[in-house]
C-alpha cells in the first residue's frame, strides 16, 4: 500500500518513513510543496501524510489544490508543530482528515495511518481519469477521447498528453519532457519532442476548433483551455 510523505525534514521524513515501511507500507518522500503536488498525481496513496510548513507551498495550500485541482480524496494526515485549535481547524478545512501534533510517537502515528487506510480501503475507487477541457484521458484503459470522440495514440504519444495534462497552464521545456517521457537525461540534439508535439496536435487540435496545446517560443511547450 502506497503513502506519500510530504516532510521537508529529512530526519523526520527518514524516521516516519522507516517505521511504516518495517510495518508493511511503501512509502514515497517528497520534501516541498511543488514535488508533492506531482508526486500527489502520479500514484494512488492510501494515505498522504503532510506537514503543514514545507518549503515553496504551505501544508494548507498544497492540500486544497489536492483536493480541489487534482480532485484526489485520499485521506490527508496533517502534521505540525502548530496545534492549536484554529490551526487545527485551519488543516481540516483545508480538506485534511485527521491532524497529528509535533512531536508525535511513531506508534500513534502508525495507527491513525492504519485507520485512514482502512478508510481509505473501503472507498469505491474513482475512475482513474485526466480532463482538461473537453478530453479525456483515461489512464487504466490508457484511452483518450475529446467531445466524446475516442482518438488513437501511439504510446508516446499518450505519455507525452498525460505529462502535458498534469502539468496543465504550466509551460514545460523540452528537456523536461525528454527526462519525463523518454527518460532520457541529456539533449539528444535532434527535434524528437517537436516532431512528436506535431503528431500530437494532428490528433489532439487540428480537428477541433478551440486549440489546447500552445507553444511558448524560446521556452517550450504547455496545455491550457484558453
Amino acid at each position: 500500500m502506497k503513502i506519500l510523505l510530504i516532510e521537508d525534514e529529512a530526519s523526520i521524513s527518514g524516521f516516519i518513513k522507516k517505521g511504516l515501511e518495517e510495518n508493511g507500507f511503501d512509502v514515497i518522500q517528497a520534501f516541498d510543496g511543488e514535488m508533492g503536488l506531482r508526486m500527489a498525481s502520479m500514484y494512488d496513496y492510501r494515505v498522504i501524510i503532510l506537514d503543514l510548513i514545507i518549503p515553496g507551498m504551505n501544508g494548507l495550500e498544497l492540500c486544497q489544490k489536492i483536493r480541489k485541482d487534482l480532485n484526489i480524496t485520499t485521506p490527508i494526515l496533517m502534521l505540525t508543530a502548530l496545534n492549536e485549535t484554529d490551526d487545527i481547524v485551519k488543516g481540516l478545512d483545508a480538506g485534511a482528515d485527521d491532524y497529528l501534533g509535533k512531536p508525535f510517537k511513531f506508534k500513534e502515528l502508525l495507527a491513525r495511518v492504519k485507520a485512514l487506510s482502512r478508510r481509505s480501503g473501503n472507498q469505491p475507487r474513482k475512475s482513474n481519469q485526466l480532463v482538461i477541457a473537453d478530453i479525456k484521458v483515461d489512464l487504466d484503459l490508457k484511452t483518450v477521447s475529446r467531445a466524446g470522440k475516442e482518438i488513437k495514440l501511439t504510446a508516446k504519444e499518450f505519455f507525452l498528453l498525460e505529462y502535458l495534462i498534469r502539468n496543465k497552464n504550466r509551460v514545460v521545456s523540452r528537456m523536461d519532457i525528454l527526462e519525463n517521457v523518454w527518460d532520457i537525461q541529456f539533449d539528444l540534439g535532434t527535434n524528437v519532442v517537436d516532431v512528436y508535439m506535431a503528431y500530437l496536435r494532428k490528433k489532439i487540435d487540428k480537428p477541433f476548433p478551440q486549440k489546447l496545446i500552445h507553444t511558448v517560443i524560446g521556452m517550450g511547450y504547455m496545455i491550457k483551455e484558453s
